[in-house]
Protein backbone atom coordinates (compact mmCIF):
# COMPACT_ATOMS: atom_id res chain seq x y z
CA UNK A 1 0.00 0.00 0.00
CA UNK A 2 1.03 3.79 -0.80
CA UNK A 3 2.68 5.26 2.09
CA UNK A 4 1.07 8.90 3.20
CA UNK A 5 2.05 11.35 5.83
CA UNK A 6 -1.07 13.24 7.39
CA UNK A 7 -1.49 16.85 8.21
CA UNK A 8 -1.56 17.30 12.48
CA UNK A 9 -3.38 19.09 14.73
CA UNK A 10 -1.97 22.09 16.71
CA UNK A 11 -1.33 19.87 19.50
CA UNK A 12 0.33 16.91 17.69
CA UNK A 13 2.42 18.89 15.72
CA UNK A 14 3.73 19.91 19.23
CA UNK A 15 4.32 16.10 19.95
CA UNK A 16 5.41 14.30 16.87
CA UNK A 17 5.74 15.10 13.10
CA UNK A 18 3.89 13.36 10.20
CA UNK A 19 6.90 10.95 9.49
CA UNK A 20 7.42 9.60 13.20
CA UNK A 21 4.19 9.11 14.21
CA UNK A 22 4.82 5.53 14.24
CA UNK A 23 8.24 5.92 16.05
CA UNK A 24 6.73 8.76 18.80
CA UNK A 25 5.13 7.95 21.63
CA UNK A 26 1.10 7.98 21.81
CA UNK A 27 -0.05 11.56 22.17
CA UNK A 28 -1.87 11.40 26.12
CA UNK A 29 -5.65 11.43 25.93
CA UNK A 30 -7.64 12.00 29.36
CA UNK A 31 -11.10 11.58 28.14
CA UNK A 32 -12.88 9.91 25.33
CA UNK A 33 -14.72 13.53 24.52
CA UNK A 34 -10.61 15.13 24.40
CA UNK A 35 -10.44 12.20 21.99
CA UNK A 36 -13.68 13.16 19.99
CA UNK A 37 -12.50 16.57 19.72
CA UNK A 38 -8.87 15.71 18.52
CA UNK A 39 -10.19 13.15 15.60
CA UNK A 40 -12.45 16.45 14.64
CA UNK A 41 -9.91 18.18 13.81
CA UNK A 42 -7.85 15.41 11.80
CA UNK A 43 -10.98 14.87 9.88
CA UNK A 44 -11.18 18.60 9.14
CA UNK A 45 -7.55 18.44 8.15
CA UNK A 46 -7.20 15.07 6.21
CA UNK A 47 -10.02 15.80 3.99
CA UNK A 48 -8.49 13.53 1.30
CA UNK A 49 -9.34 10.32 3.26
CA UNK A 50 -11.85 8.97 5.66
CA UNK A 51 -9.92 8.23 9.15
CA UNK A 52 -10.56 4.99 10.20
CA UNK A 53 -9.20 3.62 13.73
CA UNK A 54 -8.22 0.68 15.67
CA UNK A 55 -7.33 -0.16 19.35
CA UNK A 56 -4.89 -2.23 21.28
CA UNK A 57 -3.48 -2.95 24.51
CA UNK A 58 -0.06 -2.92 23.86
CA UNK A 59 2.03 -0.10 20.89
CA UNK A 60 3.22 -3.29 18.93
CA UNK A 61 6.71 -1.98 16.72
CA UNK A 62 9.07 -3.31 14.94
CA UNK A 63 12.43 -3.67 15.40
CA UNK A 64 13.00 -0.15 14.18
CA UNK A 65 10.96 0.83 17.27
CA UNK A 66 7.86 1.70 14.88
CA UNK A 67 4.24 0.86 15.34
CA UNK A 68 3.14 -2.23 13.27
CA UNK A 69 0.24 -3.55 12.13
CA UNK A 70 0.97 -6.19 9.83
CA UNK A 71 -2.51 -8.51 8.79
CA UNK A 72 -1.78 -11.95 11.22
CA UNK A 73 -0.19 -13.91 8.07
CA UNK A 74 2.27 -11.92 7.67
CA UNK A 75 3.61 -11.76 11.31
CA UNK A 76 7.05 -12.67 12.57
CA UNK A 77 10.19 -11.01 12.43
CA UNK A 78 11.76 -13.97 10.22
CA UNK A 79 9.17 -15.21 8.28
CA UNK A 80 10.44 -18.03 5.73
CA UNK A 81 8.96 -18.66 2.01
CA UNK A 82 7.92 -21.99 3.77
CA UNK A 83 6.21 -20.71 6.36
CA UNK A 84 3.90 -18.49 4.45
CA UNK A 85 3.29 -20.30 1.94
CA UNK A 86 2.19 -23.40 5.07
CA UNK A 87 -0.09 -20.38 6.36
CA UNK A 88 -1.73 -19.77 2.55
CA UNK A 89 -2.50 -22.92 2.40
CA UNK A 90 -4.12 -23.28 5.85
CA UNK A 91 -6.33 -20.35 4.48
CA UNK A 92 -7.34 -22.05 1.58
CA UNK A 93 -8.32 -25.22 3.46
CA UNK A 94 -10.37 -23.04 5.84
CA UNK A 95 -11.91 -21.03 3.33
CA UNK A 96 -12.81 -24.94 1.26
CA UNK A 97 -14.31 -25.83 4.82
CA UNK A 98 -16.20 -22.25 5.29
CA UNK A 99 -17.82 -22.69 2.26
CA UNK A 100 -18.89 -26.12 2.76
CA UNK A 101 -20.39 -25.20 6.33
CA UNK A 102 -22.05 -22.37 4.89
CA UNK A 103 -23.87 -24.42 1.86
CA UNK A 104 -24.04 -27.63 4.04
CA UNK A 105 -26.39 -25.67 6.67
CA UNK A 106 -28.03 -22.62 3.98
CA UNK A 107 -26.85 -19.87 5.83
CA UNK A 108 -28.52 -16.96 3.86
CA UNK A 109 -25.58 -15.50 2.00
CA UNK A 110 -23.79 -18.57 0.86
CA UNK A 111 -24.12 -18.44 -3.06
CA UNK A 112 -22.07 -15.06 -2.85
CA UNK A 113 -19.82 -16.31 -0.30
CA UNK A 114 -18.44 -19.39 -2.06
CA UNK A 115 -17.87 -17.20 -5.14
CA UNK A 116 -15.61 -14.35 -3.41
CA UNK A 117 -12.43 -15.17 -0.98
CA UNK A 118 -12.78 -11.34 0.58
CA UNK A 119 -15.93 -12.38 1.54
CA UNK A 120 -14.22 -15.62 3.23
CA UNK A 121 -11.33 -13.80 3.95
CA UNK A 122 -13.85 -11.38 6.05
CA UNK A 123 -15.47 -14.13 8.57
CA UNK A 124 -12.54 -16.24 8.87
CA UNK A 125 -10.44 -12.97 9.79
CA UNK A 126 -13.16 -11.95 12.50
CA UNK A 127 -13.85 -15.16 14.20
CA UNK A 128 -9.90 -15.28 14.30
CA UNK A 129 -10.38 -19.24 12.56
CA UNK A 130 -6.65 -18.63 10.83
CA UNK A 131 -4.44 -15.59 9.70
CA UNK A 132 -5.55 -13.52 6.80
CA UNK A 133 -3.75 -10.56 4.43
CA UNK A 134 -6.48 -8.45 6.18
CA UNK A 135 -6.52 -5.89 8.92
CA UNK A 136 -9.23 -4.87 11.48
CA UNK A 137 -10.47 -1.64 11.72
CA UNK A 138 -13.32 0.69 12.54
CA UNK A 139 -14.90 3.69 11.85
CA UNK A 140 -16.26 3.74 15.26
CA UNK A 141 -14.49 4.99 17.77
CA UNK A 142 -16.29 3.96 20.86
CA UNK A 143 -15.60 0.46 19.64
CA UNK A 144 -11.87 1.47 19.19
CA UNK A 145 -11.49 2.63 22.66
CA UNK A 146 -13.58 -0.74 24.23
CA UNK A 147 -11.38 -2.88 22.57
CA UNK A 148 -8.32 -1.39 23.63
CA UNK A 149 -9.56 -1.58 27.33
CA UNK A 150 -11.11 -5.55 27.14
CA UNK A 151 -8.87 -7.79 29.13
CA UNK A 152 -6.60 -5.14 29.51
CA UNK A 153 -4.52 -5.03 32.76
CA UNK A 154 -1.90 -2.03 31.61
CA UNK A 155 -2.94 1.48 33.07
CA UNK A 156 -3.02 2.34 29.18
CA UNK A 157 -4.10 1.95 26.06
CA UNK A 158 -3.75 2.83 22.29
CA UNK A 159 -5.91 4.55 19.59
CA UNK A 160 -4.45 4.74 16.15
CA UNK A 161 -5.85 6.71 12.99
CA UNK A 162 -5.60 5.56 9.78
CA UNK A 163 -6.03 7.63 6.64
CA UNK A 164 -8.07 5.51 3.89
CA UNK A 165 -9.65 6.12 0.50
CA UNK A 166 -13.11 6.81 0.31
CA UNK A 167 -14.74 3.83 -0.50
CA UNK A 168 -17.74 3.46 -2.94
CA UNK A 169 -18.33 -0.59 -2.96
CA UNK A 170 -19.04 -3.15 -0.46
CA UNK A 171 -15.12 -4.39 -1.37
CA UNK A 172 -13.58 -1.29 -2.85
CA UNK A 173 -10.22 -1.52 -4.19
CA UNK A 174 -8.31 1.80 -5.13
CA UNK A 175 -5.31 0.83 -7.34
CA UNK A 176 -3.73 4.30 -6.76
CA UNK A 177 -3.38 3.52 -3.30
CA UNK A 178 -2.85 0.01 -3.49
CA UNK A 179 -5.34 -1.10 -1.00
CA UNK A 180 -8.82 -2.82 -0.47
CA UNK A 181 -11.34 -1.67 1.91
CA UNK A 182 -14.42 -4.37 2.77
CA UNK A 183 -16.93 -2.80 4.46
CA UNK A 184 -18.36 -5.76 6.95
CA UNK A 185 -21.77 -4.51 7.46
CA UNK A 186 -23.00 -4.92 4.08
CA UNK A 187 -20.88 -8.27 2.98
CA UNK A 188 -20.53 -10.68 5.47
CA UNK A 189 -24.34 -13.07 5.88
CA UNK A 190 -27.00 -11.32 8.56
CA UNK A 191 -26.19 -13.99 10.87
CA UNK A 192 -22.58 -13.23 11.43
CA UNK A 193 -23.15 -10.72 14.07
CA UNK A 194 -19.88 -10.07 15.04
CA UNK A 195 -19.06 -7.71 12.37
CA UNK A 196 -22.16 -5.88 12.89
CA UNK A 197 -21.71 -5.32 16.59
CA UNK A 198 -18.27 -3.99 15.66
CA UNK A 199 -18.76 -1.80 12.98
CA UNK A 200 -16.57 -3.75 11.17
CA UNK A 201 -14.02 -2.82 8.32
CA UNK A 202 -10.79 -5.03 6.70
CA UNK A 203 -7.96 -3.34 4.92
CA UNK A 204 -5.12 -5.02 2.57
CA UNK A 205 -2.81 -4.66 0.02
CA UNK A 206 -3.84 -5.20 -3.27
CA UNK A 207 -3.36 -8.52 -5.10
CA UNK A 208 -0.67 -9.38 -2.77
CA UNK A 209 -0.53 -12.93 -1.48
CA UNK A 210 2.00 -15.29 -0.83
CA UNK A 211 4.59 -13.79 -2.71
CA UNK A 212 6.23 -10.08 -2.42
CA UNK A 213 8.76 -7.51 -3.37
CA UNK A 214 8.77 -5.69 0.10
CA UNK A 215 7.14 -6.81 2.89
CA UNK A 216 6.68 -2.91 4.72
CA UNK A 217 4.43 -1.95 1.78
CA UNK A 218 1.68 -4.60 3.77
CA UNK A 219 2.05 -2.75 7.02
CA UNK A 220 -0.79 -0.67 7.56
CA UNK A 221 1.59 1.64 9.42
CA UNK A 222 1.69 3.21 5.86
CA UNK A 223 -1.63 4.71 6.53
CA UNK A 224 -0.98 6.00 10.25
CA UNK A 225 -2.11 9.94 10.56
CA UNK A 226 -1.62 9.71 14.55
CA UNK A 227 -1.26 7.56 17.74
CA UNK A 228 -3.29 8.00 21.22
CA UNK A 229 -2.36 6.75 24.90
CA UNK A 230 -5.73 6.87 26.42
CA UNK A 231 -5.93 5.62 30.30
CA UNK A 232 -7.41 1.86 31.38
CA UNK A 233 -10.21 3.15 33.76
CA UNK A 234 -13.60 4.19 33.68
CA UNK A 235 -12.75 7.82 34.14
CA UNK A 236 -11.39 7.77 30.29
CA UNK A 237 -15.41 7.88 29.51
CA UNK A 238 -16.79 10.16 32.18
CA UNK A 239 -20.83 10.07 32.49
CA UNK A 240 -21.28 11.47 29.06
CA UNK A 241 -20.07 8.16 27.22
CA UNK A 242 -20.11 4.61 28.08
CA UNK A 243 -17.64 1.59 26.62
CA UNK A 244 -19.27 -0.94 24.72
CA UNK A 245 -19.75 -4.26 26.81
CA UNK A 246 -18.12 -7.64 26.53
CA UNK A 247 -21.08 -9.12 25.39
CA UNK A 248 -21.90 -6.66 22.32
CA UNK A 249 -18.40 -6.75 20.79
CA UNK A 250 -18.81 -10.35 21.49
CA UNK A 251 -22.70 -11.53 21.04
CA UNK A 252 -23.95 -14.48 22.30
CA UNK A 253 -26.14 -16.81 19.92
CA UNK A 254 -23.82 -16.29 17.07
CA UNK A 255 -24.47 -19.20 14.89
CA UNK A 256 -21.23 -18.20 12.52
CA UNK A 257 -19.28 -18.22 15.90
CA UNK A 258 -20.25 -21.94 16.16
CA UNK A 259 -19.55 -22.97 12.85
CA UNK A 260 -15.97 -21.63 13.18
CA UNK A 261 -15.32 -22.87 16.19
CA UNK A 262 -16.00 -26.19 14.88
CA UNK A 263 -13.77 -25.50 11.73
CA UNK A 264 -11.02 -24.45 14.04
CA UNK A 265 -10.71 -27.48 15.39
CA UNK A 266 -10.79 -29.70 11.75
CA UNK A 267 -8.51 -27.49 10.16
CA UNK A 268 -5.70 -28.52 8.20
CA UNK A 269 -4.00 -27.75 5.09
CA UNK A 270 -4.36 -30.43 2.21
CA UNK A 271 -0.60 -32.08 1.28
CA UNK A 272 -0.62 -31.16 -2.19
CA UNK A 273 2.14 -32.13 -4.80
CA UNK A 274 4.68 -29.64 -4.79
CA UNK A 275 5.11 -30.18 -1.09
CA UNK A 276 5.74 -33.97 -2.28
CA UNK A 277 7.50 -32.97 -4.72
CA UNK A 278 10.15 -30.47 -2.58
CA UNK A 279 10.62 -32.76 -0.07
CA UNK A 280 11.53 -35.40 -2.25
CA UNK A 281 13.62 -33.60 -4.65
CA UNK A 282 15.84 -32.37 -1.31
CA UNK A 283 16.23 -35.97 -0.28
CA UNK A 284 17.32 -37.29 -3.21
CA UNK A 285 20.19 -34.21 -3.22
CA UNK A 286 21.10 -35.58 0.25
CA UNK A 287 21.24 -39.01 -0.47
CA UNK A 288 23.24 -39.17 -3.16
CA UNK A 289 25.80 -36.86 -1.51
CA UNK A 290 25.45 -39.17 1.89
CA UNK A 291 25.94 -42.33 -0.61
CA UNK A 292 29.22 -40.99 -2.24
CA UNK A 293 30.78 -39.64 0.64
CA UNK A 294 29.67 -43.45 2.54
CA UNK A 295 32.41 -44.98 -1.16
CA UNK A 296 34.97 -43.24 0.82
CA UNK A 297 34.73 -46.00 3.36
CA UNK A 298 33.10 -48.87 1.33
CA UNK A 299 32.70 -49.34 -2.18
CA UNK A 300 29.96 -51.18 -2.53
CA UNK A 301 27.19 -48.77 -0.49
CA UNK A 302 23.86 -48.71 -2.67
CA UNK A 303 20.97 -48.05 0.29
CA UNK A 304 20.75 -45.56 2.16
CA UNK A 305 20.37 -47.13 5.25
CA UNK A 306 23.74 -48.76 5.15
CA UNK A 307 25.41 -45.62 3.72
CA UNK A 308 24.48 -44.35 7.05
CA UNK A 309 25.20 -46.31 9.33
CA UNK A 310 28.87 -46.14 7.40
CA UNK A 311 29.00 -42.44 8.20
CA UNK A 312 28.28 -42.76 11.45
CA UNK A 313 31.41 -45.40 12.36
CA UNK A 314 33.68 -43.08 10.44
CA UNK A 315 32.46 -39.30 10.83
CA UNK A 316 31.86 -39.02 14.49
CA UNK A 317 31.90 -35.44 13.91
CA UNK A 318 28.62 -35.44 11.95
CA UNK A 319 26.92 -38.32 14.02
CA UNK A 320 24.09 -36.44 15.67
CA UNK A 321 23.24 -34.95 11.93
CA UNK A 322 22.95 -38.29 10.86
CA UNK A 323 21.20 -40.03 13.45
CA UNK A 324 18.63 -36.70 12.55
CA UNK A 325 18.68 -38.12 8.78
CA UNK A 326 18.07 -41.42 9.55
CA UNK A 327 15.02 -40.27 11.72
CA UNK A 328 14.21 -38.72 8.47
CA UNK A 329 14.64 -41.71 5.96
CA UNK A 330 11.85 -43.36 8.06
CA UNK A 331 9.75 -40.65 7.48
CA UNK A 332 10.81 -40.47 3.89
CA UNK A 333 9.39 -44.08 3.22
CA UNK A 334 5.83 -43.84 5.21
CA UNK A 335 5.45 -40.67 2.96
CA UNK A 336 5.80 -42.38 -0.14
CA UNK A 337 4.30 -45.10 1.05
CA UNK A 338 1.61 -43.89 2.70
CA UNK A 339 0.91 -40.05 1.78
CA UNK A 340 -2.78 -40.26 3.27
CA UNK A 341 -1.71 -40.33 6.64
CA UNK A 342 0.78 -37.66 6.93
CA UNK A 343 -0.31 -33.93 7.65
CA UNK A 344 0.88 -30.89 5.54
CA UNK A 345 2.41 -29.13 8.89
CA UNK A 346 4.47 -32.82 9.06
CA UNK A 347 5.86 -32.19 5.38
CA UNK A 348 6.55 -28.65 6.41
CA UNK A 349 8.65 -28.99 9.49
CA UNK A 350 10.36 -32.16 8.07
CA UNK A 351 11.31 -30.34 4.81
CA UNK A 352 13.13 -27.36 6.91
CA UNK A 353 14.98 -29.91 9.18
CA UNK A 354 16.34 -31.31 5.92
CA UNK A 355 17.54 -28.05 4.47
CA UNK A 356 19.13 -27.40 7.92
CA UNK A 357 20.87 -31.30 8.05
CA UNK A 358 21.61 -30.46 4.34
CA UNK A 359 23.63 -27.23 5.16
CA UNK A 360 25.26 -28.40 8.47
CA UNK A 361 26.43 -31.57 6.42
CA UNK A 362 27.97 -29.90 3.62
CA UNK A 363 30.13 -27.41 6.17
CA UNK A 364 30.73 -31.10 8.12
CA UNK A 365 32.30 -32.28 4.27
CA UNK A 366 34.15 -28.70 3.87
CA UNK A 367 36.06 -29.50 7.47
CA UNK A 368 36.74 -32.88 7.10
CA UNK A 369 37.71 -32.86 3.52
CA UNK A 370 39.18 -29.51 2.78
Amino acid sequence: MRQIYGQLTAELKNHTTPKTVGKDPGYRINSFRELVEQVAKLSYLNKDYLLFYRGQKNDYQNKAGVSTFYPTIYRGEYLTQQELNYRFDLLKSACKLLVQEFKSQKIEGYHELQRKKYIQWSVLQHYEVTGTPLSDVTQSLRVACSFAQLYNENETAFIYVFGLPYYSNRISINSEHDLVNIRLLSITPPSALRPYFQEGYLVGTEDITNEYVNKGELDLNQRLIAKFEIPNSDEFWNAEFDRIPENALYPDNDIIKDICDNLKLDLQPEVEDSDLGLFLKLWTEIESIILERAKKYQRNVFNMRKALFILMENEEQTYNYLKELDYLRNFRNKLVHNPASIRKDDIRKMTENLEYLMNELKKAHNILYK
